[in-house]
């Protein structure tokens, strides 16, 4: 009775918690100037100093976060250089070490010795050294009579003193200057990084763990994904960054996170730190309104054809399904955050509030005089009108010219030729037929075409060739089996049958001729053949129009930067985020999605077991965690009489952000983020506090994983848990 009692009570105060006004903290805050936030992080319950975050008198959080593989997140855990991020950020790794025979994304992955511990041929981690606000140096020398060419020409000879000036004394092999702009321009921040070469990986669960609830579950809440993965930073004797060697040594970091098993309650502090990918908060109605009318639908529909056809070849055969795990991954992930971002600016009203917003400072500019704003948005919204079928024509390339594994092997093949020669050629060409099947590459070829060229055909000028009026489109220049828009299966059983570049020993042998010899008969092939006059249009016609309408565009947004700075004063700004490091703050809060529906902000193993299902792959769980849930064997890690497994709260998060630390008041380690809520993924244009949630893995649930299921206690003995 008394239990049912307490249970009612938690449930109740979890409620109301949720009824509370939200405080959510809009912003992706540069590491540097986190001080200026200080006061707002303590008020809603954080125990750090700026000097905690940041510093460059003393090892602080910063020196835990890598960049990881240049697109996730990854944190350092351990004194030994251990380093954990998300599954699905190693995912190709995990993948590129799978065969048939040792399925590890099937079966998980744990290296029981260092010897075991496996190497990754291309992964790197770079950690963020020092950050630098450059501003007035950059801008030296720069005046208002310049005109834009001039002042970009001098600021990029002023970027390149400074970067040699940083970089003077260091291996550039390891060491690296970034300087980036904030605000349009109106501001330079420099970055200096030193990157590591030996990444290998360590452990990951099974994908029916780390990658469980697969797309059905992707972007969504609840979440019951076991998102991560364990990889070891080596470096060299020294302890200096070094290229893969047996005689490396796990690397010893100035700093390791200190992992937290209390774990989180409904309005706890949390913060992310991480790389954020690209945001546009500040831009115009004009954007907004064409990537959710025009973009965002006919992207959806061109992968939603490739998915199809991936999911279907992949359940008959497990060797294609190992093949385009990774790729369907990568495929279908844009595919459905498209669809959950189209529908969050819709149902926030994005676009009317922007052009109420641009109404509003339309009359201030006129009514205050400031002749220097009047024309500053009917310019910006004639270059979008200008950008748009340039921008519509490189999209759907990419989308479907470029998504045809052939066509852009092909193209890859052919410039990796001339720029490196046979033996990368090679390399290239034996990573692609690893994880190539045709069946799968020629019916979409079928498909993206005919779709592409049904969407191309307002902007035929774009293609290559020239359709006379009123006739058929040419599809791509002097390709002899191809002569109308509706011919793509004539074409593909031409193009499949007769190019060598679908079949590995043809492609070999041809590579094994002399580089010039190569080349010729690369370029003479009708894979080559047939994308080389749209890489060639997108070249000459397509990707300049856009360079220079952006350029200008750009120019504007500098002066527009400026303008609503004025404008709105009260407002806070942060500068977009452009994959540098950022810290973003929060709460745990559940959220309401719709009317009746109210979603609590954690989830436990409970909800594993009750989406269970041995028939559905993506709920597929492994027996032993069947076995361990049936017994209550949750050991440390039980909360309650379950295990948590999944936390939202409410930090600013974009792509990037994938494998960041959250970090409790102490900086203690939570959880790894790996998500946004379906509802909430229009954050990367407007943030809306009431649906905007970032989904993190439970680190109790991480740990869990590794003991119960890895059998890995045995990296314990490097962890730093505090339970308190």
């Amino acid at each position: 009775m008394f239990k049912n009692f307490f249970r009612t009570c938690f449930f109740f105060l979890v409620l109301l918690s949720q009824a509370l006004p939200i405080r959510a903290d809009e912003g992706m805050w540069l590491p540097m100037l986190i001080h200026q936030k200080i006061p707002q992080m303590k008020e809603l319950g954080s125990r750090l100093a700026a000097e905690d975050i940041y510093s460059m008198n003393r090892a602080c959080l910063k020196d835990a976060i890598v960049h990881f593989g240049g697109g996730c997140t990854g944190e350092v855990i351990s004194a030994e250089g251990l380093l954990i991020t998300n599954h699905h950020c190693g995912y190709g790794q995990i993948q590129s070490h799978s065969t048939v025979e040792h399925d590890y994304l099937k079966d998980g992955f744990w290296a029981r010795t260092r010897q075991e511990e496996l190497p990754n041929k291309t992964l790197t981690v770079t950690f963020l050294r020092k950050m630098e606000d450059v501003t007035q140096q950059v801008l030296e020398g720069v005046t208002a009579q310049m005109s834009e060419v001039e002042r970009q020409g001098l600021i990029d000879a002023n970027i390149k003193t400074i970067s040699e000036q940083t970089l003077q004394g260091l291996d550039r092999k390891f060491y690296s200057v970034r300087i980036t702009p904030a605000y349009y321009g109106n501001q330079y921040f420099l970055y200096l990084n030193e990157t590591f070469r030996d990444v290998r990986l360590v452990g990951a669960p099974p994908s029916s763990i780390g990658k469980f609830g697969g797309d059905t579950d992707n972007w969504m809440w609840p979440r019951h994904t076991g998102d991560f993965s364990l990889f070891r930073i080596y470096a060299g004797p020294d302890n200096q960054p070094a290229d893969y060697s047996p005689d490396n040594v796990p690397y010893r970091p100035r700093h390791h996170l200190t992992i937290s098993a209390k774990g989180v309650q409904p309005g706890d502090f949390t913060m992310v730190y991480g790389y954020p990918g690209r945001t546009q908060q500040y831009v115009l109605s004009p954007a907004v309104d064409y990537l959710v009318n025009h973009s965002n639908p006919q992207k959806i529909r061109l992968r939603t054809l490739r998915l199809d056809v991936m999911n279907r070849e992949q359940a008959k055969d497990p060797a294609v399904r190992i093949q385009y795990s990774s790729k369907n991954a990568g495929v279908s992930n844009s595919w459905k955050k498209w669809q959950g971002e189209t529908r969050g600016i819709i149902n926030a009203g994005t676009i009317a509030k922007k052009q109420d917003f641009e109404r509003r400072f339309q009359q201030w500019a006129v009514d205050s005089g400031r002749q220097e704003y009047i024309n500053l948005i009917p310019a910006m919204k004639e270059l979008y009108c200008q950008l748009e079928p340039y921008m519509f024509a490189s999209e759907m390339y990419t989308e479907a010219v470029m998504a045809v594994e052939l066509l852009r092997f092909a193209s890859n093949l052919e410039s990796t030729l001339v720029r490196n020669g046979t033996a990368r050629a090679a390399e290239v060409a034996r990573d692609f037929f690893k994880d190539y099947f045709l069946p799968i590459d020629r019916e979409i070829f079928e498909l993206l075409f005919t779709e592409f060229y049904r969407l191309m055909e307002p902007i035929a000028h774009l293609l290559p060739g020239d359709a006379p009026e009123g006739q058929p489109l040419a599809a791509a220049g002097d390709f002899d089996q191809l002569t109308t828009a509706t011919d793509f299966a004539q074409l593909a059983a031409s193009l499949y049958n007769t190019s060598a570049l679908t079949d590995r020993q043809k492609t070999m042998e041809l590579l094994a001729k002399d580089s010039a010899q190569a080349l010729s008969l690369i370029r003479e092939d009708p894979a080559f053949r047939l994308v080389s006059p749209f890489v060639e249009k997108n070249r000459t016609a397509i990707q300049p129009q856009i360079t220079e309408i952006n350029r200008e565009l750009n120019l504007l947004y500098r002066t527009w930067i400026q303008a609503i700075m004025e404008f709105d004063s009260d407002r806070i700004f942060y500068p977009d985020a452009n994959s540098t490091l950022r810290v973003t703050y929060g709460t745990v809060q559940g959220y309401s999605p719709a009317d009746a529906v109210m979603y609590l902000p954690v989830s436990t193993i409970d909800g594993i077991m009750q989406k269970d299902d041995p028939n559905i792959f993506d709920y597929d769980i492994p027996q032993s965690l069947r076995d361990i849930y049936t017994v209550r064997d949750f050991g440390h890690w039980s909360s309650n009489g379950t295990v948590p497994v999944c936390f939202i709260a409410t930090n600013h998060t974009s792509g990037g952000n994938s494998g960041s630390p959250v970090l409790n008041a102490d900086g203690h380690l939570l959880g790894l983020n790996f998500d946004r809520v379906w509802e909430g993924t229009m954050s990367d244009i407007e943030f809306d506090p009431s649906v905007c949630r970032n989904i993190s893995v439970d680190i109790r649930y991480v740990l869990f994983v590794m003991e119960k299921i890895g059998k890995a206690e045995y990296l314990f003995k490097e962890l730093d848990i505090c339970k308190e």
